[in-house]
């Protein structure tokens, strides 16, 4: 084949237009080129973000699988997340019963009626069994009443089993003249087609609102498909009556809940209120009551708002206006009511009535022609006038073709309804039931009322009269007793009260227990096998009173009854059975309901005769105070010892799914209980336990349940404590959980308690007592604890030696109290001469009670003693008005306040008696003295700056005519001033003081109310302190020595303010005393102190100093006879 030949055209040049077009289409294709790269940039950017984003996607969704992967692997007993619900539907119309329950591995769901397995095959189209999306239902198509009925369901898996029960009611409409009495649920409307499948899942409950407040009830649901813009089609009732959105009435629905809102609340809007939602396979409902109580009265004791304000028979000049009363309970009866009215769009209301009507309809003329108003109305009593009603919905007046009339064929309020029975329900209801008045007249509804017991205050059940002859009252305390009673109300107000209701305490209602479990064979000697298994985690709120045991060969599906008498004991010997067979045994318990469901079969178990040596297994293996690391183990000893006794046993641990055992004990334990320690918290362990006797180690048990090494949340321990009040020891436990059945089982040493003389049990809520009546040795141990239907709360104590003492020791103190004191029995001498005996205690109570006790005898108040107390200051205190030798003794103060005693002594006897009587009788006299005039300040001295010592007192309760006299050694002296002894102050000066003014001196006070004299003797010491005081005073204004020359030599002078020779005055010569001679004399005057030196001579010569003592301090002045002073002493040598 030739080899192709590719000829390269002839290029031809372009021509100038040509090259132009060229390069314009060129530049577009750039552009064009620029902009498409640039979008590419762009997408390609944008393609790597959704790429990356896709991939985190799929990194957080393995991520996420792998962690439901790992909760997946956890194993677990199934739990019913979502548990059934009662229904109540009509005839001919679906239900749908819903749970959602959870376990691994993933359970096996199987339903019940009436304890008979549902079978779907047996009536086609009757029942429809779907599990989507892990919620199991049950669909029961066009109910009839036959299929009111307990529906159950149960689930299964290798760890256990559990099951939910709910009842399903059918009614029967009524027909022709058939009335309903419960009323409860509305009829069914006209069906709506909806394609959604709703499931309702938190409802709202019972509520409680009050006049004037707003409340919201919630319903949330959750809807498959889940469209926002098709929301589930739903409908609002209250009491049958369907409610429409308005300005009182809000609606919503979306989001996965449906919602109402009232957001003024009235007493119209009490009542029952349905939600109704429309599904694929028909209606979903629930009911709950609302309460609306009155809000605060306008005036104390003023009655609530009348409610139900209707017009009726409406004409162009008149409507007729009716009402409801409402409910009075503790208030006054009510006199009559005011019926207001205002046009629509105004807020101004107008009285239409002067006086109070008394029945609850009244004609309101007047009106103007298609006007439209709004009414309303108040009630009046003794006590004021009520808050308004809610105004009626609008009205025109106009002439109407027909009307609507209110008008009663019977006069008068109806008569008492009949017997009034309750009966319980909840753990905080009461079912109420009545019969209906023999005198209708026109009945409007009922008034529940109710009390506790022994109470005579009532409170209201219901705020709007109620249609039926039942109800179920709400909001009660549970455990506590009450007593209700019924009134009928018709438009011409209350019937009398019914007779009240016998007494009902507050308790749950009763339920059958759920079914037992841990079927484990015990013994077996081939011709019987004795069994045991583990009583229901659920009792019902009654105790288990019976079990019932079938059985069945495992090659069969026949059951067979072991027992037709109820079994009391969870062990059982099961006979007629034969050797080498295999056995199946289920178990039923029963309470006051019924019996309850059954257990799973056992396991299947021979028949063969047991001759081993070793004990057979223990059994009933249980847990208590499992915490994050440690936990108890307690279980029950073999039936089958084998050839001799347990001597102890052996407890083995492993975790879940592991067949590696670890022995916890290294010796046998002989008690049947252990504490486990050094767990992994949050691990889940198994356990087994084994017996021992002399001939070796038994069967093990059979395996507990697992546990998981965690402690609840809000986990407390067992308090020990002593009662404030009483001064019982006790043990209490609050427990971080409860349910309404839950009970306390306490036991010491791991043995059940139960009814023991040593100790007593009481319960309130969630706390648990145990007192110790009389405690001692005895009582010492390990107490523990455990709260049944809940998830293993329980907890322990030991009680030891110390701790008990210390107990005893306070619970002694506080049965035998004290009446503290601050300060004990006591005296003080009065002014008058009394003597106060007292006490301060630090508290007393205003119920105190005491008694003085003198010498063995008890004084009480009266002649001569007060006795008293002040609760404010704790003092209580006894004055005795004369005190003599006869008061001479013991005083005690005994104290009672309320269990608490005490009592002070003070002994006066001896020399302490005679001090306290002494200074009695001086207070007496000085009483006496006091009263006429008398001496404030008895006699003092005070030395002035001008050396005059001045003898002063301060008189008190004198006149005009009160005298004043002074005396020295009984020689009256005269003062040169007169005494003022108005002024309140009496003086004596004495100047130039010497010894020559010593002596006795004494000043009288007198007048016609008697005298009082004082006493003051200058002499001794009281002479050397004024002397010491002038000293004082004359050295510190003492000037300097000063030479004066004398015919007889030289003097040395020193002046000052006052000198006396009895003054501590001393003259020195270098440093050497110099005593009075004839060479040189000493001496001084008033003014002065001088030394004479006679014929002086050189050795006269040096310092001279003269120091005046004032027996503090020493004043000192010197002179320096040298120098000038040496001149002058020549001169007057020289003179000689």
């Amino acid at each position: 084949m030739a080899e192709q030949v590719y000829t390269i055209p002839v290029f031809r040049h372009r021509c100038a237009s040509e090259v132009e077009e060229h390069q314009r289409v060129v530049t577009h294709v750039e552009k064009g080129l620029a902009v498409i790269q640039e979008e590419l940039h762009r997408m390609r950017i944008a393609t790597k973000v959704h790429v990356e984003s896709l991939e985190i996607q799929r990194e957080v969704r393995s991520m996420m699988t792998r962690r439901l992967d790992l909760l997946d692997d956890i194993p677990k007993m199934p739990d019913f997340v979502l548990a059934l619900r009662p229904h109540t539907v009509w005839e001919k119309t679906p239900v749908k019963l819903f749970c959602t329950v959870q376990g691994n591995p993933r359970p096996v769901v199987k339903w019940y009626k009436g304890g008979v397995p549902v079978d779907p095959l047996s009536a086609p189209g009757k029942y429809r069994i779907e599990n989507k999306y892990g919620v199991h239902s049950l669909i029961i198509s066009r109910c009839v009443v036959s299929d009111t009925a307990e529906y159950s369901v149960m689930a299964t898996n290798q760890h256990g089993t559990a099951s939910s029960m709910a009842t399903v009611t059918v009614k029967r409409p009524p027909g022709p003249g058939e009335s309903c009495l419960l009323g409860l649920v509305p009829h069914l409307t006209e069906l709506h087609a909806s394609k959604l499948e709703v499931a309702l899942l938190d409802r709202f409950r019972v509520s409680f609102g009050v006049e004037g407040h707003s409340i919201s009830l919630v319903c949330t649901m959750v809807v498959v498909p889940d469209l926002p813009n098709v929301p589930p089609y739903v409908q609002w009732y209250r009491d049958d009556k369907l409610l429409k959105s308005s300005k009182l009435v809000e609606m919503a629905v979306g989001g996965g809940a449906a919602r109402l809102t009232l957001p003024h609340l009235a007493k119209d809007d009490e009542g029952l209120y349905t939600l109704r939602i429309f599904t694929k396979d028909g209606t979903a409902e629930h009911s709950a009551y609302l309460f609306v109580s009155d809000a605060a009265p306008s005036a104390p004791g003023a009655p609530g708002a009348p409610m139900s304000v209707k017009a009726y028979d409406i004409n162009s000049d008149y409507v007729l206006v009716a009402w409801k009363p409402p409910n009075t309970v503790n208030e006054a009866p009510i006199t009559g009511y005011f019926v207001d009215r205002c046009e629509a769009g105004s807020d101004a209301w107008v009285q239409c009535n002067d006086s109070p009507v008394k029945v609850c309809k009244y004609p309101v003329h007047g009106l103007s022609v298609g006007r439209s108003y709004h009414f309303r109305v108040r009630a009046v009593n003794s006590a004021g006038i009520s808050r308004p009603s809610r105004k009626s919905d609008k009205v025109t007046a106009l002439d109407a073709a027909e009307s609507e009339r209110l008008q009663g064929t019977e006069e008068g309020v109806p008569s008492a309804p009949g017997h009034v029975v309750a009966s319980r329900n909840t753990k905080s209801s009461v079912f109420v039931q009545w019969e209906a008045p023999k005198h209708l007249k026109n009945l409007m509804g009922y008034y529940i009322d109710g009390r506790v017991a022994g109470s005579k205050e009532w409170f209201a059940c219901n705020h709007k009269p109620f249609k039926h002859t039942r109800f179920v009252v709400h909001g009660l305390v549970q455990g506590e007793t009450y007593v209700f009673r019924v009134q009928a109300v018709n438009v011409f107000g209350l019937s009398e009260e019914s007779q009240d209701s016998s007494p009902i305490a507050v308790e749950p209602a009763l339920a059958t227990p759920s079914s037992p479990y841990g079927i484990a064979l015990l013994s077996c000697d081939g011709s019987s096998m004795t069994i045991a298994w583990k009583s229901p985690k659920r009792c019902g709120g009654s105790k288990v009173n019976a079990y019932y045991v079938d059985k069945r060969n495992a090659d069969t599906l026949l059951w067979k009854e072991v027992n037709l008498a109820p079994i009391t004991e969870r062990v059982y010997t099961v006979d007629n059975v034969t050797e080498g067979t295999f056995y199946e045994f289920k178990v039923q318990a029963a309470n006051m309901a019924g019996v309850g469901v059954p257990s799973a079969p056992s396991v299947p178990m021979k028949c063969e005769a047991w001759t081993m040596d070793e004990p057979g297994p223990a059994y009933d293996l249980s847990f208590s105070e499992v915490r994050a690391h440690s936990l108890v183990i307690v279980w029950k000893a073999p039936v089958y010892i084998g050839a001799s006794a347990v001597t102890g046993y052996f407890v083995d641990k492993a975790k879940k799914g592991s067949t590696e055992f670890v022995t916890l004990n290294q010796e046998a334990v002989s008690h049947r209980y252990l504490q486990v320690t050094g767990l992994e918290e949050g691990e889940t362990y198994v356990f087994r336990v084994r017996a021992v006797n002399a001939n070796g180690v038994g069967k093990a048990s059979q395996l507990s349940e697992p546990v998981c090494a965690r402690a609840l949340p809000g986990t407390t321990e067992i308090v020990a404590g002593v009662d404030e009040e009483t001064g019982d020891i006790f043990l209490s436990l609050e427990a971080c959980e409860i349910s309404e059945m839950s009970t306390f089982v306490w036991s010491k040493n791991y043995k059940a308690i139960g009814d023991c003389p040593r100790v007593q049990v009481t319960s309130k809520g969630r706390t648990s007592r145990l007192i110790f009546t009389n405690p001692d040795k005895d009582d010492l141990g390990r107490y523990s604890v455990m709260v049944t239907d809940t998830d293993g709360v329980s907890s322990s104590h030991t009680l030891t030696e110390d701790a008990l003492n210390t107990m005893l020791e306070l619970s002694h103190a506080i049965r035998h109290p004290v009446v503290p004191l601050k300060h004990g029995l006591n005296y003080e001498v009065l002014e008058k001469g009394h003597v106060r005996f007292w006490l301060q205690a630090v508290k007393l109570s205003s119920s105190v009670s005491y008694r003085f006790i003198v010498n063995d005898k008890e004084v009480t108040s009266g002649e001569g003693h007060k006795i008293s107390h002040d609760v404010a200051t704790g003092i209580i205190q006894m004055t005795v008005d004369h005190f003599t030798r006869a008061n001479e003794g013991t005083y005690t103060v005994q104290i009672n306040d309320g269990k608490a005693k005490t009592q002070s002594s003070l002994v006066l006897v001896g020399e302490v008696f005679k001090v306290a009587l002494r200074e009695a009788e001086f207070q007496r006299k000085e009483h006496i003295r006091k009263q006429g005039p008398h001496f404030s300040e008895y006699l003092y001295y005070t030395v002035t700056e001008d050396c005059t010592v001045l003898l002063a007192c301060k008189v008190a309760n004198v006149k005009k005519e009160t005298t004043f006299h002074w005396y020295k050694e009984e020689d009256e002296i005269v003062p040169e001033t007169p005494t003022n002894v108005m002024s309140g102050a009496c003086a004596l000066p004495i100047p130039l003081f010497s010894r020559k003014d010593q002596g006795v001196y004494k000043a009288v006070l007198g007048d016609d109310r008697g005298k009082d004299m004082s006493t003051f003797d200058i002499s001794g010491q009281v002479f050397d302190d004024i002397i010491n005081s002038l000293a004082h005073i004359a050295g510190a204004s003492a000037s300097d020595l000063v030479l004066q020359c004398t015919p007889e030599g030289i003097r040395l002078q020193c002046y000052m303010s006052y000198y006396t020779e009895e003054m501590k005055t001393v003259w020195k010569h270098k440093e050497t005393k110099i005593a009075s001679s004839e060479k040189m004399r000493i001496g001084g005057t008033a003014e002065m102190a001088w030394m004479q030196i006679c014929d002086p001579s050189d050795k006269e010569k040096g310092h001279y100093t003269i120091e005046i003592s004032d027996g503090v301090k020493t004043h000192t002045r010197t002179f320096d006879l040298s120098g000038q002073a040496t001149i002058t002493l020549n001169q007057l040598n020289k003179g000689h």
